[in-house]
Parts: structure tokens; C-alpha cells; sequence
């Protein structure tokens, strides 16, 4: 996978992750477990509506799937998305490295 497509795959994952909510929200399914919509309201001090769109969100970048449980919507984590924006900052973190590593030896030269 080139550079590039790394990086268009793992922005909506990043985007997705930049709010607080929805990093609570993340933190509360990452124990793999389903949970409603009331579950996940309970304690963030929102409205089910205000949590819906944040799980939208999480949604469209991969990060949550939903399914309908008679009348009620359930959520769970997917890793996959995450695990790779995580590979993706090690890659460009290893990347860094190495060139603060070539100027410092082009430096001390």
C-alpha cells in the first residue's frame, strides 16, 4: 500500500478521534462488549440524539459497527481501523527518526 492511500485510509480514523466525546465513547466500547444508545448516553451529560451523531461519526470512519436488537440499535468497537492508524503513526514515527537521526549525523560531521 503506497504512502498515500496509508494516509487517506487512516484521516477519517484521526478526524474521528478528535473530539472528546468521541473519544469517550470509544473508551466505553472497547471492552468488545454491545451497548445501546442509553448505555452509552448514561454519564456523558448529552442528549441519545448528541451521542447518535457522535456515533455517526465513529460509524462513517469504521471505528464502531450498529446493529438493530428488536427496537434498539447496539454498537461495538472495530479495531481494525484504529490498529491501523496506529501502524500507520508508528511507520511515520520510525520515518522521523531516521532523519532527525541523518541530520544529526550530517551535524556532527
Amino acid at each position: 500500500m503506497s504512502k498515500v492511500s496509508e494516509a487517506d485510509n487512516s484521516a477519517p480514523v484521526f478526524a474521528a478521534l478528535g473530539d472528546v466525546t468521541r473519544l469517550e465513547l470509544v473508551s466505553r466500547l472497547s471492552d468488545g462488549k454491545q451497548y445501546s444508545i442509553v448505555q452509552l448516553t448514561d454519564g456523558l451529560g448529552l442528549t441519545r440524539q448528541g451521542v447518535t451523531k457522535h456515533l455517526q461519526v465513529l460509524k462513517q470512519a469504521g471505528i464502531v459497527s450498529c446493529k438493530r436488537v428488536g427496537r434498539e440499535s447496539r454498537f461495538t468497537i472495530r479495531p481494525d481501523p484504529i490498529v491501523k492508524a496506529r501502524d500507520y503513526l508508528a511507520r511515520a514515527s520510525a520515518q522521523w527518526d531516521e532523519a532527525i537521526e541523518r541530520l544529526r549525523a550530517s551535524v556532527e560531521d
